[in-house]
């Protein structure tokens, strides 16, 4: 790796042109590649609501719908209304009071059971049925079409109305979360490096890596809006350690080869591509068990995050040589002074009083298991958007003049007897928080034969094996009693027709919220095993990737049981990712530590020199990396406005403080408590010799002991 080393340093100027000419290719597969902003697409196949998703769309050329609200409009200028929004491409449908009754006839004098499903006060609704799914760009453009031919007295709610205030949101955002990390970084690294060019050079280097990152999305076709979002930010913060290793190295070897930058720097290449390999596989490792999720957001943001890691590894032995050796004169005319001063007596302080601190961890263990345990999750994404978007505003309105906050559709058989359809339709009306069925009978009544049906309600609602009704709900999606209703709705629809589907944003939440249950358990389970079996061939031990596991997980729950206390609930995305990212993460942090603890036994220390030496050598780094990581997710936090990228990433900040402080104050105690258990439960801990050498001073011990215990036996 030398060899390789002085290869890239001597050709540092080539290196540097062609990553500059890589940054074109990467431009055009960033901008090629779609993101989807309809995470209920995530969901696995195999569940009904995605099969009668599929089925709509397929039998009935329909994948998702809005709801219009007109208010203080004549019958006839909603009429025209109706026909401007048909116009627009892909729009397949409007369903309104016309398609069954006479716009001539006043609204007083139709029947209750029609007037109340259209009318309330002076507000009228319609419902749009679009051709495609609620993600496709097409559905996405005829939207905001319609939003162009609606005027102030308009309003307009549902999944595409949402995805289209969350796509011009994040695309607002997105550059603006960028230069967020990237400042608060530069200030991190300005007080905590000892040169003003450094930290520049750091953030280029890694600019490079997350470009090349983005583009290759490509292969991908599309990316969630959260990973497009927070994919950066993230990279920015789990790769900024590596830049660090490679000036370190760099700067000792210069003392090794004074006067050869070239050859110091090819040592420096060489010695931390051993370090980050160590150091990324943890990292690279949480992000792959995102991928044993059913939901398969996980596998979208864990194939792009461990690809991230990976280019971050690449630059830095590559790029950021190069771009050092460029500037090294920079770099020595910059250094000034570190705000990190020596930490040596802190250190001495701190191990020494490791009994304390254990104390204190378990004190605050105890109310932070539960509060992890009882923390509340939601699942609504779009109820917590901005309430000054046009779908919120939408949503309100739909709300307060109709009592609806969302429509699922019910496919059942078409075959069914009139009256078993009417029964059906009557249970549902009854069931809690159903506002109404909207079907042929309760269109045009059960005694009506379909074929006196007009024809476009006929095509709208059948198909050549279904046929559709629509319900009404006031529940918010998510909530405990929207899937209660959910289930009870399922119930209803399986009495009359066994292969009954109930399609829509409600039950495919609450279908949601039972796969990522499960989704939890896995991913945290394969995030502990990886990385188990990762520190277990690192250390050769079995004890100490419980150990040093432990640490991390205990400041995973205090973590998580913050929103307990502080009465927050946390969207369900940020409880699945935060535990497998921040152990992958942070856990680096207790193996820095612990390899030099290591390193000093073998050298004859005794436990209380190496540990207090292990912890006085790297607790700089440890909190150096802490707060790089902090910085580069904070301001994010406080700044978006979209509450899942908001929470993922004060999650995120406040769990690198949060391991940082344990593994500085609680590591060396486990290490000083658990010495001798990871000593005996390791292979060659303390070196090979010392191995040996123990081994023959406790056989003549072990020698002794047995002849007394034989002596004794015989007196």
């Amino acid at each position: 790796m030398v060899k390789v080393g002085k290869w890239i340093a001597k050709n540092r100027i080539l290196i540097l042109i062609l990553a500059v000419l890589l940054l074109i290719p990467s431009y055009f597969g960033f901008k090629s590649t779609r993101t989807n902003y309809d995470l209920l697409t995530y969901l696995p196949e195999n569940l009904d609501t995605v099969q009668g998703q599929n089925i709509v769309v397929d039998q009935y050329g329909m994948g998702a719908f809005s709801m219009v609200v007109v208010e203080n409009k004549s019958l006839k200028d909603v009429a025209k209304l109706e026909q401007d929004i048909e116009a627009i491409p892909h729009v397949k449908d409007v369903l309104w009071y016309d398609d069954v009754a006479d716009i001539n006839l006043p609204v007083q004098m139709i029947p209750e059971n029609l007037r109340s499903k259209f009318f309330s006060g002076d507000a009228t609704m319609m419902l749009v049925l679009l051709d495609n799914t609620s993600s496709a760009d097409s559905t996405l453009a005829a939207e905001k079409q319609i939003r162009s031919v609606l005027d102030s007295d308009c309003y307009i709610n549902g999944i595409p109305s949402v995805m289209n205030d969350l796509k011009d949101l994040t695309d607002q955002e997105l550059p603006i979360y960028v230069g967020i990390a990237v400042l608060m970084s530069l200030i991190a690294m300005l007080l905590l490096t000892d040169s003003f060019a450094v930290p520049f050079l750091f953030l280029l280097d890694i600019a490079f890596a997350v470009v090349y990152n983005m583009g290759t999305n490509v292969m991908f076709g599309s990316i969630s809006y959260i990973t497009k979002a927070i994919a950066a930010v993230l990279q920015l913060a789990v790769t900024m350690d590596y830049s660090i290793f490679l000036l370190g190295s760099y700067r000792e070897n210069k003392l090794r080869f004074p006067g050869d930058n070239n050859r110091a720097m090819g040592h420096a290449i060489a010695n931390t591509f051993k370090s980050i390999i160590g150091s990324s596989v943890t990292t690279i490792a949480g992000f792959i068990a995102l991928c044993f999720m059913s939901f398969t957001l996980g596998l979208d943001l864990g194939l792009v995050m461990a690809k991230g890691v990976l280019f971050g590894v690449l630059s830095c032995v590559t790029i950021l040589p190069s771009l050092v050796l460029f500037f090294d004169k920079a770099i020595e005319k910059t250094k000034h002074k570190p705000l990190m001063g020596n930490l040596d007596k802190a250190s001495a302080f701190i191990t020494k009083h490791f009994k304390l601190w254990i104390v204190l961890f378990c004190i605050i263990l105890v109310p932070a298991v539960y509060g992890n345990n009882h923390v509340q999750n939601y699942y609504d994404l779009s109820g917590s958007l901005p309430s000054n978007l046009p779908s919120r505003i939408g949503f309100k309105k739909v709300e307060d003049d109709f009592g609806s906050t969302t429509i699922d559709m019910v496919l059942f058989d078409k075959n069914m007897p009139a009256k078993e359809k009417a029964d059906m339709l009557s249970d549902m009306e009854d069931v809690d928080g159903v506002n109404y069925c909207i079907g042929m009978n309760s269109l045009v009544g059960s005694n009506v034969p379909d074929s006196m049906v007009p024809l476009k309600v006929r095509s709208m609602l059948q198909s050549d094996k279904y046929e559709m009704c629509f319900v009404g709900t006031g529940y918010y999606v998510g909530s405990d009693e929207a899937n209660a209703q959910v289930e009870k709705l399922n119930s209803i629809i399986k009495q009359y027709d066994a292969n009954a589907l109930l399609v829509g944003e409600a039950p495919m939440t609450h279908d949601l919220v039972d796969v990522t249950n499960v989704d939890f358990i896995h991913v945290n389970t394969a995030s502990l095993g990886i990385i188990f079996v990762i520190i277990c061939l690192l250390f050769r031990s079995v004890s100490l990737p419980v150990i040093l596991e432990l640490v991390i997980e205990s400041a995973i729950i205090i973590n998580m049981s913050i929103p307990y206390f502080t009465n927050t609930s946390v969207v369900f995305v940020a409880s699945i990712i935060l535990g497998t990212v921040q152990l992958g993460s942070t856990v680096d942090y207790a193996i820095l530590m612990t390899s030099r603890y290591q390193k000093e036994r073998q050298r004859g220390r005794d436990r209380d020199t190496a540990i207090q030496i292990a912890h006085r050598t790297s607790m700089g780094s440890i909190i150096t990396s802490g707060l790089s990581f902090f910085a580069a997710t904070f301001g994010v936090a406080l700044y978006s406005n979209i509450d899942v990228i908001h929470s993922m990433c004060l999650m995120l900040a406040r769990g690198a403080l949060i391991s940082t402080v344990v593994v500085i104050f609680i590591l060396p105690g486990m290490l000083k408590i658990f010495g001798g258990l990871i000593e005996h439960t390791s292979w060659h801990f303390l070196g090979k010799e010392a191995t040996k050498k123990n081994k023959a001073q406790s056989a003549p011990e072990a020698r002794i002991a047995a002849e007394s215990h034989t002596d004794g036996n015989n007196g």
